[in-house]
């Protein structure tokens, strides 16, 4: 792997991966900057059109919607007051699923990332998304996967890459019930995370408030927690 990227080079990654997967960064105001982006029409690393995605900084953020969809969302917002325009969003399900087209609703995630993965031997084997041995849920990704395996060789825990960019990896890590709480989650994470570092990206991890155990392990691999945030529409429809 390269050297480490310096201090300096982790904000422009951060913010070219924001620009090309949000389709602007830095917000034009201190509240929410609502844009329309030709990536909301087309599929993601999933094979999923995602209709609405944002971050949201302690300085105000950005939202990306459909080009149809705009006029109806800035409408919502001032630009100006980021807590009044996030409960404005939260609190206009059915005006946004009518100008989206699909039923759904605001989900406000915590967004973190990392210019440091906690330090450690690399964990792990990489292996195709097409491996047999690997569980539904990391299959869809679109990147190699990372997996701890068990005593008898079966699957014990990965992390899957989210590559929305060539700029910014998304990690998502799951863990088997009888392996949890010997610090495989934590280790793997770092590992991709030192991976993605090294081939130029930025690693970021998101998870919702409420999943202790999700931050319990960002907080260990070096992802901290500095009050950003990541929107979506999740629909039902």
């Amino acid at each position: 792997m390269s050297a480490s990227p310096r201090p300096d080079e982790i904000p422009e990654r951060l913010r070219a991966h924001l620009q090309t997967w949000v389709g602007e960064w830095p917000p034009h105001g201190t509240g929410i900057t609502v844009i329309g982006a030709p990536g909301r029409d087309a599929p993601g690393w999933d094979g999923v059109v995602h209709a609405m995605i944002g971050v949201v900084s302690p300085f105000g953020g950005v939202l990306s919607v459909p080009g149809t969809a705009v006029a109806a969302v800035r409408a919502l917002v001032s630009g100006k007051a980021l807590e009044a325009d996030l409960a404005a969003l939260h609190g206009a399900s059915a005006l946004l699923s009518d100008a989206i087209g699909r039923i759904g609703a605001v989900e406000q995630d915590v967004f973190r990332w990392s210019s440091a993965p906690a330090i450690g031997d690399d964990l792990g084997e990489w292996v195709p998304t097409s491996d047999p041995r690997l569980p539904e849920w990391l299959r869809p990704f679109n990147g190699d996967i990372l997996v701890a395996w068990d005593d008898t060789g079966a699957y014990g825990a990965g992390v899957g890459r989210k590559q929305h960019d060539r700029h910014g990896h998304e990690l998502s890590v799951g863990t088997e019930p009888a392996l949890r709480g010997r610090g495989l989650a934590r280790h793997l994470v770092a590992t991709v995370a030192r991976r993605v570092l090294s081939e130029g990206a930025i690693p970021t991890y998101a998870h919702v408030p409420d999943n202790h155990a999700s931050a319990k392990v960002a907080e260990a691999a070096g992802f901290p927690d500095v009050g950003w945030t990541m929107l979506s529409f999740a629909s039902g429809a």
